[in-house]
């Protein structure tokens, strides 16, 4: 009983560090205007969210693509993004299962 304790244990230990060591630190470019002088916000997380698929696909074959604008303004992005990013995964979900079934 004592030994599968310890199991357990060192497995609840080990999955969490495995957990953790996956989250995202800081954004040190956050805040900070790009080349240009902008910084993203909602809208354009917004429209960075519903362009995903395709500049991700880009962005397989190029370093000069990126689907994730780093130069933003924290979380008015990142809920822009989020809420950008529903509509085509949605969409592209409902074709995988219509293919599917």
């Amino acid at each position: 009983m004592k030994k599968q304790n310890i199991l357990l244990g060192l497995s609840v230990v080990c999955a969490l560090a495995l957990i953790s060591s996956c989250a995202a630190g800081p954004n040190p470019a956050a805040h900070v205007p790009n080349g240009a002088g902008h910084i993203a916000g909602f809208w354009r997380g917004i429209w960075h969210g519903l362009i995903t698929p395709a500049t991700f696909v880009i962005s397989l074959f190029t370093d000069r693509m990126h689907f994730y604008e780093v130069h933003n303004n924290g979380g008015w992005y990142n809920l822009g993004f989020l809420v950008g990013i529903v509509p085509p995964t949605r969409y592209i979900v409902t074709k995988l299962d219509r293919l599917t079934s």
